[in-house]
């Protein structure tokens, strides 16, 4: 059976490079992205690469719920199952924003909104792992989860924004997640967090040009954390692993608070009711 592939954020830099991965392996992709000009592009040039790779497009803005709902209702009503979801998209930008429902955008988009689509996602999912046994939700993370804290009073935004530490919070919500929905999933579903590396890619467009220019000095391309995240989603290494942290560039480790059973049950517990969704039982 042909694996389906849901990545969100696919139209450049990491996502993009994961697309034409797993195109090449022949998955069928479902892109879904903020700004359609650039997945048309984007599918575009994952065809040119890959003559007669199969690739969907569908409308995602993950700052808003009401869209991630009707990405979820479309996706349903053109792909009956997924192989694997890889919530790829994230942002960082310098100035404090607010999503559709009023959180702050780096929370809220980066993730309270992978988790509302992680869990509307779910009954394609489960339908791929009946068939196969094997259904995987792939969740970037970065190494900056290391300095970040999880303060609910910073949830709808602050007074005094700093957009790393609003940046490392959301990504360690990310691995939080991931490690919390590993000892949730059904039989034959698995999650699994990456940290990509330090990427030269559009997470850093808001920088000025004077900060942007040295930096990308010590980024590397998104070739190798693109294998990675292919591997996670469809490679037979990965099958079965599940609440594990890999890394596609050093350092690789995961803070005490990210692998902390209580602190992710919180956040987890709190983020079904933010997102308005039943929270899962611990398997």
């Amino acid at each position: 059976m042909t694996k389906t592939v849901v990545i969100t954020g696919a139209n450049s830099g990491i996502g993009l490079g994961m697309a034409h991965e797993l195109a090449a392996r022949g998955a069928t992709l479902v892109l879904g992205c903020r700004n359609q000009v650039k997945a048309e592009a984007a599918r575009t040039a994952i065809v040119g690469r890959t003559p007669g790779a199969e690739v969907d497009v569908l409308s995602l803005d993950l700052s808003s719920f009401e869209h991630i709902r009707t990405f979820a209702t479309e996706l349903a009503a053109r792909h009956d199952h997924v192989d694997a979801l890889i919530n790829n998209a994230g942002a960082s930008p310098m100035q404090q924003h607010f999503t559709e429902e009023g959180f702050e955008m780096q929370f809220g988009a980066n993730y309270l909104g992978p988790y509302l689509l992680t869990h509307l996602l779910l009954p394609q999912l489960q339908v791929a792992a009946a068939k196969t046994g094997d259904a995987r939700i792939v969740h970037l993370s970065s190494v900056m989860h290391n300095i970040g804290r999880i303060d609910p009073e910073t949830f709808t935004g602050c007074s005094r924004y700093f957009a790393l530490t609003a940046y490392a919070q959301s990504k360690l919500g990310n691995l939080m997640f991931s490690n919390a929905l590993a000892r949730r999933l059904p039989a034959g579903i698995t999650s699994t967090a990456m940290h990509p590396g330090g990427v030269d890619s559009e997470v850093y467009r808001e920088l000025p040009a004077l900060v942007l220019k040295p930096l990308r000095l010590f980024l590397i391309s998104p070739d190798k954390p693109s294998k990675l995240g292919a591997d996670l989603a469809i490679g037979d290494r990965y099958r079965g692993r599940s609440g594990e942290y890999f890394t596609a560039q050093p350092p690789g480790f995961a803070s005490r608070t990210s692998r902390d059973i209580g602190k992710q049950d919180d956040l987890y517990r709190r983020s079904a009711a933010l997102a308005d969704i039943e929270a899962l039982a611990v398997r």
